[in-house]
């Protein structure tokens, strides 16, 4: 047995699981934080070794239960190190109400969702994962109506799409499979459960519920093997027009968490439009703007949560001069908003390039409305930069510096975008192999062709 051999993947999947328990039975809410964060550590470095092994050994890593390939085994140790960073930057005010086994359950289902290819397994735990983020609502006293009737729907659609797929009835199937993925991905009409779940929600609910983008990951893994090809343009125009409306609302947000949640509402579009576009830059492109934007556009959710920790939730009505008082997080905030855009020397750079021009050749009215998009997207950065750290100074003279886990969490995102920025070589091979097992020659795989989900 060697060690590309050993079982990595059941064991970031359960890490989390062993360490529920005594975190649950932590005698401190902040010794429960601690317990949740060390089981992310292990989450993650089980994950990571698990991609490395998937690398060494090439085409489907994993035992029989959960697998990976060359789409799922980057996006696995992102997700725990999300979940870290979330853990370990958790305050002491915010960890009263931290439930630190729920958390870890949730890490384990979305690790689980990402570990698998079979669309039997698949199925519940897209579901499952989607629960913890309604008893958050509910323990807070929120409304749950929306974000329960929108999940409601995306089970039902799951489920009826897994068992016409079973009956034999594939392209039916898989149109209720896009259905299904396109309500997780909030895109229109259905889209409104992301913004009431950012503004009644924790942030740290949010942001591991919508940023991974496992409606893409749906969408990937159940419906494109078998969609009908009519199916394409309808969701293109749909994913388009959300990513021009969703951009337009983050210019106007007076609310800095709902301003963030139509951020990730355009930037999804945009992947499912690169997706479906099906050129081999767009889908390469799309493929990179995924993995780039589980960093960026969590990275920015995690600054703003470490404002709101500090000064309150913030309206961008007014100026509120923060950068003197937080220049680091005015740093973070800047690198992680422009790396969402694809600013030249951040990670979504290379990814933004590649979308626009496999868009481009592919239609040039949907080429033009990507870059829009971009566009306004990266006048909504600035705006809520210049609104929350520059202006006057903020009254109040308490100095609150960050915690050396969040400075920590500050920097290395910072680093890690732009290092990728400038040597984007590896993440671009990656995602180039990954668009080919998806995409055969730049198309839809044909019929005739196991679809890789295993099924």
């Amino acid at each position: 047995m060697t060690w590309d051999t050993l079982p990595w993947l059941e064991t970031a999947v359960t890490a989390p699981l062993l360490l529920a328990a005594p975190a649950a039975l932590a005698r401190s809410k902040a010794t429960g934080v601690r317990w949740a964060t060390a089981g992310c550590g292990l989450a993650l470095l089980a994950a990571a070794v698990a991609w490395a092994a998937q690398h060494w050994t090439g085409g489907q890593g994993g035992g029989p239960l959960f697998r990976v390939d060359e789409l799922s085994a980057p996006l696995l140790p992102v997700v725990a190190l999300l979940h870290l960073l979330t853990a370990a930057t958790t305050s002491r005010q915010k960890a009263e109400r931290f439930a630190p086994a729920r958390f870890l359950f949730t890490l384990a289902l979305r690790l689980a969702t990402f570990a698998t290819l079979t669309t039997g397994l698949l199925v519940p735990l897209l579901i499952a994962a989607a629960v913890p983020a309604y008893f958050d609502l509910r323990e807070r006293g929120k409304p749950t109506r929306v974000y329960a009737a929108h999940m409601a729907a995306f089970a039902l659609l799951l489920l009826l799409g897994w068992g016409l797929t079973a009956a034999g009835v594939k392209e039916v199937g898989a149109v209720l499979f896009v259905s299904a993925a396109l309500v997780r991905g909030g895109v229109l009409p259905v889209h409104v459960w992301i913004p009431d779940l950012f503004a009644n929600g924790s942030l740290n609910s949010a942001l591991l519920s919508v940023g991974p983008l496992v409606g893409v990951y749906a969408a990937v893994r159940l419906a494109v093997p078998d969609a009908p090809a009519w199916v394409l343009p309808a969701v293109t125009v749909l994913s388009l027009v959300t990513a021009v409306y969703s951009a337009g609302l983050a210019v106007v947000q007076t609310d800095v968490r709902r301003f963030v949640a139509h951020l990730f509402v355009s930037f999804a579009s945009l992947v499912f439009v690169g997706l479906e576009v099906h050129t081999t830059e767009s889908s390469t492109g799309a493929l990179a703007l995924w993995f780039s934007l589980m960093l960026s556009a969590t990275g920015l959710g995690l600054v703003v949560r470490a404002v709101e920790d500090r000064y309150g939730r913030l309206s961008l009505t007014a100026y509120h001069g923060l950068y003197e008082r937080s220049p680091l997080l005015a740093v973070g905030f800047l690198v992680c908003g422009l790396a969402c855009v694809g600013f030249p020397g951040t990670l979504g750079f290379v990814s933004a390039e590649l979308l626009v021009d496999g868009t481009l050749h592919a239609n040039p009215w949907v080429g033009v409305s990507v870059i829009a998009v971009g566009a306004l997207n990266g006048i909504a950065v600035l705006r809520a930069f210049w609104l929350l750290f520059t202006g006057r100074r903020a009254g109040s003279s308490a100095d609150l510096p960050l915690s050396r886990p969040e400075r920590l969490t500050v920097v290395g995102l910072c680093v890690l975008l732009v290092a990728g920025g400038l040597y984007p070589q590896p993440e671009l091979d990656s995602r180039i192999k990954a668009a080919d097992v998806l995409f055969p020659a730049g198309g839809r795989p044909p019929h005739d062709t196991p679809p890789p989900h295993g099924v």
